[in-house]
């Protein structure tokens, strides 16, 4: 088990052991083995377990195609690459979500569109994705972004935003086992990019997928993710492959290895455990906190599955004490907290780069300001739960 937040003091970090990390990364045994089975194997680079990996991925989700790669960064880029749009293309995205969905326009040679949020999801509306299409003289793509694990309706976002469900492309970072009424996230639109970062509910450390139904986008993504080439080095070097490669179009450095391709698969074995103990971790939180004053629970789906990714409360004015004051009193007493996210339109770079509707962004103003993301993860105990249950009552009755 490698803990993510709070690290030991040592001589060269002061921070304190933190009594409830934010999260930590848990890699099962099974993992563990596949490691060292790949690496006695003498390859370690992009092979049959990248392969199998993406079958086996692409057969979780229901997808036809699951195309590995580095990040869901790099799956954002690659999957707007393929969508083959005119150069400076807008393409609207949430002003809440990670900063690398607006990095990945960028990089694609795309114009990012920023929409406030509804201030109770924390996602765009149709409303506001309506009004920030309309701002711009209309928009040609759109990033979807399930917040948190949170589902959010992809259909009526295309059509907010006056485009086919052909030019969505969903960040789904938050949101393996995320279900949008009866339908798994990972199927609905042209293009769906999952994360595997450490902190994520399938972690690996890094990586990402792609998954889609459309055979010649995950072709176009698969050849783009090695420098455009027609041939990886796998395929080259497998008896009878041959070493004659081409390259037909731009491309990047971001394919996966077989060594976070034998962890991903261990531990997508085990996703449903663990899945079922994010949303109890997530149900033991609600019966804690409904009583205290000032915090508001996460929202629950009314249709559809939520991934448990993060658990985040709002702290109102009536807790009695503010929302950076409280991550302060939380991480005194070794608890460990974040915030997501920093509103893109704060950010100094993409405040000058994104366009945006005119009347700012209230309802994001408004989630940033009282969001508070608490520990998550699938190893969290019962008594950890109490531990940061029992602290955020303390520190609300005590101001």
């Amino acid at each position: 088990m490698v803990q993510i937040a709070n690290r030991p003091r040592t001589q060269e970090h002061s921070m304190p052991v933190s009594a409830v990390p934010f999260t930590r990364t848990h890699i099962c045994e099974e993992a563990r083995q596949a490691v060292q089975q790949v690496l006695g194997s003498g390859w370690v680079t992009s092979g049959q377990q990248v392969i199998e990996f993406e079958r086996e991925f692409a057969e979780h989700v229901g997808a036809r195609r699951a195309i590995a790669v580095s990040s869901c960064t790099a799956a954002l880029e690659l999957a707007l690459r393929a969508l083959q749009l005119p150069a400076g293309s807008r393409v609207l995205m949430s002003t809440i979500t990670f900063c690398g969905a607006a990095s990945a326009i960028v990089h694609a040679g795309l114009q990012p569109v920023l929409a406030d949020v509804d201030p109770v999801t924390a996602m765009p509306s149709p409303v506001t994705v309506a009004a920030a299409a309309r701002a711009v003289g209309g928009v040609q793509a759109m990033v979807v972004v399930h917040l948190g694990g949170l589902p959010t309706q992809v259909e009526e976002m295309a059509e907010a935003a006056g485009i086919t469900l052909d030019h969505v492309v969903e960040d789904a970072a938050h949101a393996l086992g995320t279900a949008v009424g009866d339908r798994v996230v990972g199927t609905i639109s042209r293009a769906t990019c999952f994360s595997f970062y450490a902190t994520k509910n399938l972690a690996i450390g890094e990586g990402g997928m792609l998954t889609t139904e459309d055979d010649e986008l995950a072709d176009a993504v698969g050849r783009a993710r090695l420098h455009g080439m027609s041939k990886d080095a796998w395929r080259r070097y497998l008896p009878g492959g041959g070493w004659r490669y081409d390259v037909e179009g731009d491309g990047l450095k971001a394919n996966m290895t077989d060594v976070q391709a034998a962890i991903g698969r261990a531990q997508l074995r085990r996703f449903e455990v663990t899945q079922a103990r994010r949303a109890e971790v997530a149900a033991r939180y609600d019966s804690l906190i409904v009583d205290i004053p000032g915090l508001t629970l996460p929202l629950r789906p009314m249709s559809g599955t939520h991934a448990w990714h993060l658990y985040a409360v709002r702290v109102r004015p009536n807790f009695g004490v503010g929302r950076d004051d409280l991550i302060t009193a939380l991480s005194e007493r070794g608890i460990g907290t974040s915030v997501h996210f920093i509103p893109v339109h704060r950010l100094t770079w993409y405040s000058h780069i994104c366009l945006r509707a005119p009347g700012g962004f209230p309802g994001a103003e408004s989630v940033f300001d009282q969001t508070l993301s608490l520990p998550m993860d699938q190893v969290l105990t019962d008594e950890d739960i109490r531990t940061v249950c029992t602290a955020l009552a303390e520190i609300g009755a005590s101001r």
